[in-house]
């Protein structure tokens, strides 16, 4: 069940979406016509989901429609349904195939046309799309709820208190409101995570947030390395919704690698294997361009490692030359919508190329100098190649003339 202060944030959430959709249907005879009874929802989460009333109206129903979208979702998905003489409807959605948000509020709403020739429509109806295949238990501090199916209390409290270390590391870099309801789910295990994360779309295993709905899904199995697993999954996780929060639709606007790199420095324990990375990278000189990951990471497992490898060091760079205020520069200017380069420019007073540049001498103690020259060796080497083969045939050209005249 949920928690008092979740409910009631969460249902002023709905009232206020109800309300837009209830202007929106004033054109089409919003209510008037219909009266829907017993609007019930049967989920069997992953695969189906079944919607069920009974549309009563005064006069004939000529067609009816069932829709509904997540709350968050921009589309609205419509199922024309059959009413029955006693005026029952049901639709069976395949959740299997057409994938909705684990743990997302879903609305719903049923429209008529009559014999009228008017439309009308239903108010909206709400209800969350869990995963209710395990048997959750649920902790809460602030408006933060953690959710577990494996392990003691203690493991519920260390869960808890892993949060709240990472909202006081991220405190440090911008201002937290801690106004919206936080769920963390964690699941025992990665297979678990994971069927969860393809029924919802998705395919990485270590963890997902969801910055708009508010949930963490993370996969920590009981035992003695369950509190670190915890101090750096669950504030990684966790960075993502706080920052959405915080900025709303600016988050989308901010660089892929500051938003991991945000989220890797806060993690209790840096990655060790981040560092043995970054310096065979360098050695081999295939690290990733910043600019390269402004707008994503690459889907290929070796190089995505190297991106949040990269971004946990470059972010933990910038705090430690331009400190905290500097960060908070460079969240603002992204987020009014400043391009990867510029944005570096306006919040450092150095283009994001300069600062990546920087980046590889005092961090990596890469020779820049060096590098430019082992970068334009192959380069040199046709270029030299090209002056030669012209050359070697004047010169060649040059003999043979001397030849012909000594032998006239």
């Amino acid at each position: 069940m949920l928690n008092s202060r979740k409910f009631i944030i969460r249902m002023i959430l709905i009232a206020l979406f109800v309300g837009t959709m209830s202007r929106n249907h004033e054109q089409v005879h919003a209510q008037g016509g219909i009266v829907v009874e017993d609007a019930k929802v049967e989920i069997n989460f992953g695969r189906t989901i079944i919607f069920t009333a009974k549309i009563r109206s005064s006069i004939p129903i000529q067609q009816a429609s069932l829709l509904f979208r997540g709350v968050n979702e921009e589309a609205t998905r419509v199922e024309m349904v059959e009413v029955a003489s006693d005026g029952s409807v049901s639709f069976t959605y395949d959740a299997s195939l057409n994938v909705l948000p684990p743990f997302s509020w879903v609305v719903f709403w049923y429209q008529a046309t009559l014999t009228d020739d008017q439309t009308y429509t239903s108010a909206p109806i709400s209800f969350p799309y869990n995963d209710e295949r395990f048997p959750w238990r649920e902790s809460s501090r602030a408006n933060v709820i953690v959710h577990w199916y494996a392990g003691d209390d203690a493991f519920g409290a260390s869960a808890m208190d892993a949060a709240g270390a990472g909202l006081l590391a991220l405190n440090e870099i911008i201002p937290l409101s801690l106004s919206d309801p936080i769920d963390i789910y964690i699941y025992s295990n990665a297979t678990d995570l994971q069927s969860t994360l393809l029924i919802g779309g998705e395919e990485w295993v270590g963890g997902q947030a969801s910055p708009k709905t508010g949930v963490v899904l993370v996969a920590i199995a009981p035992g003695e390395s369950q509190v670190i697993e915890m101090e750096n999954t669950i504030p990684h996780e966790l960075t993502h919704v706080i920052l959405y929060q915080a900025l709303r639709e600016k988050y989308f606007l901010q660089p892929r690698w500051l938003l991991e790199g945000l989220a890797s420095m806060v993690e209790r324990y840096p990655n060790p294997d981040y560092a043995n990375a970054l310096e065979i990278a360098s050695q081999n000189d295939s690290l990733l361009s910043f600019d390269d990951l402004c707008a994503s990471f690459p889907a290929d497992a070796g190089n995505a490692y190297l991106a949040y490898a990269q971004s946990q060091s470059f972010v933990t760079y910038i705090r430690d030359t331009y400190g905290i205020p500097g960060l908070t520069r460079l969240i603002e200017e992204y987020g009014n919508g400043y391009p990867c380069e510029l944005g570096a420019t306006n919040a450092l007073g150095a283009p994001l190329n300069q600062l990546e540049a920087r980046w590889r001498e005092n961090v990596l103690g890469e020779d820049l100098v060096e590098v430019a020259v082992r970068n334009l060796l192959p380069f040199v080497l046709l270029l030299v190649l090209a002056l030669l083969v012209p050359l070697w045939g004047a010169i060649d050209l040059l003999r043979q003339r001397r030849k012909r005249g000594n032998n006239s």
